[in-house]
């Protein structure tokens, strides 16, 4: 049973500094957030510009439940600034690389693994499907429980790994996210070849799934040098750079 809850970020990069970014937030925050808040990096992607908005960042960060989101978010806008005032030189950082985003709270499906039995169970791909299905209005935890039964057998045929399945929190449980780890390209191209053809696997799915939504959309993703399903772990303070260790 999972009890967490995550932030869910869209982060829109300034000119050539994602590489720059993500580091800074593997390498740089996420030991602060681990250490301070008990906040764990879930992962840190960059969109695949042919498949969605580009050059941009997507960050998923597991928190404590809500419990644990309130006691961050209290923590970081008390002051006048509505930042952590330690924080400034990571936040003055951050300013060079990004010009703003858009975040979520999520909810997990009862049975989506936390980051840390991702890790131990050794779930990896060499790129990620990012999922944002709009569904009617009061549904979203139903329609995450026709995944379980017919998305999930229909993309383990190709390969494909349910990491997360989400819906979107203080909204009207009309959003859901799916994130999926594909390992390799090889096998993204065949389910999206097999979904043009209706008599497939993948293509009663896709007939399902416009049946049971209203819109979704689809983009590809490859994780950050650091990020957990990549390197099997948590970021920690040995990965950060110089100069940033007495933070």
């Amino acid at each position: 049973m999972n009890t967490k809850v995550y932030t869910h970020e869209f982060i829109d990069i300034k000119g050539s500094n994602r590489a720059r970014y993500v580091h800074h937030m593997t390498a740089n925050w996420s030991p602060i957030a681990q250490e301070e808040r008990n906040q764990l990096c879930y992962g840190v992607w960059g969109v695949v510009g042919t498949t969605g908005r580009w050059p941009q960042v997507v960050n998923l960060w597991e928190e404590d439940g809500f419990d644990g989101l309130a006691a961050g978010l209290q923590h970081e806008t008390s002051s006048a600034t509505f930042q952590d005032p330690k924080l400034e030189k990571w936040w003055l950082e951050a300013a060079e690389y990004r010009s703003g985003g858009f975040d979520r709270i999520l909810v997990p499906a009862p049975w989506t693994r936390t980051v840390s039995e991702l890790c131990a169970d050794g779930v990896r791909g060499e790129l990620y499907a990012h999922e944002m299905i709009r569904v009617p209005r009061g549904t979203a935890p139903e329609f995450l429980s026709v995944v379980a039964d017919e998305a999930i057998p229909c993309y383990t045929e190709h390969g494909w790994q349910l990491v997360g399945a989400f819906h979107t929190a203080m909204a009207d449980d009309a959003e859901c996210l799916l994130l999926w780890a594909i390992p390799s390209w090889a096998e993204w191209a065949d389910l999206e070849k097999a979904t043009l053809d209706r008599s497939s696997g993948a293509g009663q799915w896709h007939r399902r799934l416009l049946d049971a939504s209203e819109s979704r959309h689809r983009f590809l993703m490859r994780d950050a040098p650091l990020s957990p399903l990549r390197i099997g772990r948590q970021p920690s303070r040995a990965d950060r750079e110089e100069g940033w260790q007495d933070l």
